[in-house]
């Protein structure tokens, strides 16, 4: 019995419909296809994944399929291992070529990969992967790559059609379990909502208004929740391409109205491609210090100070306010998200693969390519960066001078007054008395003394770069990474 023809479209990071270019190869083959999604159960158990991210998965799926739908499409949705999946539908159907874009993720989906392809070799499938927002594969050096990421982002975009089809139905063994569906279907309200619709409507009403006010509130915690772009979850799973954000702001006719906050945002899209490259080139990052010769320091596991980090009771006010905001609603701001990392480190002296995994699960923005280079890089194992010791105490009194980020998050300190908001241990019994709060009880005292943990980790790691083995991987990395049109890339090439 003949097989019938059946071309597969395989989604990632890429939920979207629009600027899709496996969908348009598929579309161009005018060969039938189907589009597929994989949950995979060594992904899903993976310490890195957590449920909401698998939830916004899920309804960037849906609304693709609302979208989808007219042409008489959908995306098949498949729980199991891919490997096994791909040999399932290989046994169903005559498959000639397989589409997708690279996936600069963990190694463990670098391995899933390497296993796929040797399965679509020996059945003499043709995989086409292509290259993600500029990021490339294969790559030896940073030299020339910025000059290349404009030129990829400034091509124009797809405007992906869909025929209409008679869609059939595929009837396979490969059914989300209940239990997990139904997690699924129970997004939190909280989270920004999923799909390349409110994508959209994030960056819309970003360059129409929000977005005036960028650069003198990023570094707020309570500001930047309004005035930063908020289309990072939408990137991160591909709800929308760099090159669609990139190309929207800079032509929308607000530009020339907020050129230093529209450049500013600019910017940050090329930042955003710049750590994906560094970890395609070296996705070790994920496990391994940047810099090898950090791999030497040694440190004292306290669990006790861990769990205290995660739930938000530290004692210092900024720090547990942003952890608390971060695991309810799945964002906080660069700076913040600096800080955590930097009180874990230097402060609580933890070894940062002991905090990564944690906060990977809390971003509903998680990006392996920018996750695991940007925690090093605040934990200060690169070995080139400055080393940014976080005052928690002085980022408060700066950033939110008068509490109202830490009141929101910290309730049982609502009473307290802007005098010792940032520093509530330092109230008498009576003047915690009058502000109805107990610290030791109510509010948690500080965990440590952040005047002998940041001194202590500034002589450790200041010190720690003289080491012979330290300059030894400066140098290397300073050959791989250095960008050789610096300037150029600092000012972002859209003035």
């Amino acid at each position: 019995m003949t097989k019938p023809k059946r071309n597969i479209v395989w989604l990632k990071r890429d939920l979207r419909t629009q600027d899709h270019l496996p969908l348009h190869s598929a579309e161009m083959s005018g060969e039938p296809y189907i589009i597929i999604y994989l949950f995979e159960p060594a992904f899903i158990a993976y310490p890195d994944t957590s449920t909401r991210h698998l939830q916004f998965i899920y309804g960037s799926i849906l609304q693709m399929n609302q979208v989808l739908k007219d042409a008489g499409r959908k995306i098949d949705i498949f729980y199991g291992n891919a490997k096994e999946v791909f040999q399932y539908l290989l046994e169903q159907f005559s498959v000639s070529e397989v589409w997708s874009y690279q996936e600069s993720g963990t190694a463990t989906t670098w391995e899933r990969d390497k296993q796929v392809a040797q399965l679509f070799a020996s059945l003499n499938c043709e995989w086409v992967e292509y290259q993600r927002d500029g990021v490339e594969r294969g790559r030896r050096n940073r030299k020339a790559w910025e000059k290349q990421w404009f030129k990829a982002i400034q091509t124009p975009i797809i405007q992906n059609a869909y025929r209409s089809i008679k869609s059939t139905p595929i009837d396979h063994p490969f059914q989300i379990p209940l239990e997990l569906l139904s997690q699924l279907k129970s997004y939190n309200d909280h989270y920004q909502p999923a799909g390349e619709k409110y994508a959209w409507s994030y960056l819309k009403s970003f360059v129409s208004g929000r977005g005036r006010t960028y650069d003198r509130h990023i570094s707020k915690p309570l500001e930047s929740r309004k005035s930063c772009g908020r289309i990072s979850p939408y990137l991160a799973w591909g709800n929308i391409s760099i090159r669609q954000a990139y190309q929207f702001v800079r032509s929308h006719d607000s530009y020339n109205q907020s050129k230093r906050a529209m450049n500013g945002f600019l910017t940050r899209l090329v930042w955003h491609c710049h750590f994906i490259q560094k970890f395609e080139m070296e996705c070790e990052y994920e496990k391994v210090c940047i810099n090898r010769g950090y791999e030497l320091l040694e440190y004292d596991k306290d669990s006790t100070k861990i769990e205290a980090w995660e739930n938000g009771q530290t004692g210092y006010p900024l720090v547990d306010a942003s952890m608390r905001c971060l695991r309810e609603t799945g964002w906080i701001n660069f700076r913040m998200r600096s800080m955590l990392v930097s009180f874990f480190c230097h402060h609580l002296g933890q070894n940062w693969k002991d905090g990564v995994y944690f906060l990977a699960r809390q971003f509903l923005d998680y990006e392996p390519g920018i996750h695991y280079p940007q925690f090093q890089m605040q934990a200060g194992t690169t070995g080139i960066n400055l080393i940014r010791i976080y005052n928690p105490v002085k980022q408060s009194k700066e950033h939110d001078p008068n509490g109202v980020f830490i009141k929101k998050w910290l309730p049982e300190l609502q009473q307290v007054n802007t005098e010792h908001i940032h520093e509530p241990w330092k109230m008498t019994a009576m003047e915690q008395a009058f502000c109805s709060v107990e610290i030791g009880k109510d509010y948690a005292k500080p965990l440590i003394d952040i005047t002998v943990t940041g001194r202590v980790a500034r002589e450790t790691l200041w010190g720690h770069r003289n080491h012979p083995k330290v300059r030894l991987e400066k140098q290397r990395l300073l050959e791989k990474h250095t960008n050789a049109n610096r300037a150029a890339f600092k000012k972002g090439q859209h003035d």
